[in-house]
């Protein structure tokens, strides 16, 4: 595949980093408006670093856009005229409505919103995905490209705010949980650094028991729990001091603060 990513920032190489270790890509175009900060980048060798979105465009098949939302709308006026039949658009960008891009290249191509996270770049990003009406011709290779970078699913455009608290937000959410699990564990004699260790790979265990078994997380949790035993006495007391309720009103609050962005 001849992939081309507009933006360059913290997103688009954690999304190029992903597709070059997953051997995704023929070609990959890189754009930043100071290429010299990321050309260490063509050492991959089917990498090309540039500050040219246009060879960027001509060059590649899939766009995939990474930019600042005010950025955007200028990029698409930027490379409309070359864009053809092949060029299927994927954007990353918060906010920025389908029909707002239609309403810049027009309705006749396959146009994609995904939201993924920065797990991306190590594989293991949960990255949701709709599209127009013509873009739904497309939205299977989208997600193949994703699947490879991690898992996706296609939703409705109007759940993409919440997919972004969800998804992408997430991330941020289950490091503090992280960092309080690991905080706890100093607490109990373990240095800092075994601290953490123990932290998050009993975090990646129980999701990944909660993939692979398809079980709801409370029939694991009974697996752990005994009458009278430290588990449920350790549960009890989170739950007390509000451990369910606040992660559920952080979520909410992070839901109502981006629905405080305007639509572009």
């Amino acid at each position: 595949m001849k992939i081309a990513i507009i933006g360059t920032g913290n997103l688009g190489l954690s999304i190029a980093k992903g597709l070059i270790v997953s051997n995704s890509v023929t070609t990959l175009y890189l754009t930043k408006r100071n290429p010299q900060a990321i050309k260490s980048w063509e050492e991959y060798g089917n990498v090309k670093v540039t500050a040219d979105n246009r060879e960027a465009v001509r060059h590649s098949d899939i766009l995939i856009f990474a930019v600042q939302p005010g950025q955007f709308e200028a990029i698409l006026h930027e490379i409309k005229d070359l864009l053809n039949e092949k060029h299927v658009l994927i954007s990353t960008i918060t906010g920025f409505k389908i029909r707002k891009i239609e309403s810049v290249i027009g309705t006749d191509h396959y146009i994609i919103r995904s939201m993924p996270n920065t797990a991306i770049s190590v594989g293991k990003s949960m990255t949701c995905v709709c599209s127009n009406e013509k873009g739904k011709q497309r939205v299977e290779l989208a997600r193949a490209i994703f699947n490879k970078l991690g898992t996706s699913i296609e939703i409705p455009e109007d759940q993409m705010r919440a997919a972004t608290v969800i998804c992408a937000s997430g991330i941020a959410f289950w490091m503090r949980l992280i960092r309080a699990t690991t905080q706890g564990a100093i607490q109990l004699g373990f240095d800092a650094k075994e601290a953490q260790e123990l932290a998050m790979h009993t975090c990646m265990g129980a999701a990944t028991l909660l993939v692979e078994s398809g079980n709801h997380p409370e029939e694991e949790i009974d697996r752990v729990t005994t009458p009278r035993g430290c588990t449920i006495e350790g549960l009890n007391e989170m739950e007390h001091s509000g451990l369910s309720s606040s992660l559920i009103k952080g979520i909410v609050a992070s839901f109502n603060k981006i629905n405080q962005i305007a639509d572009l």
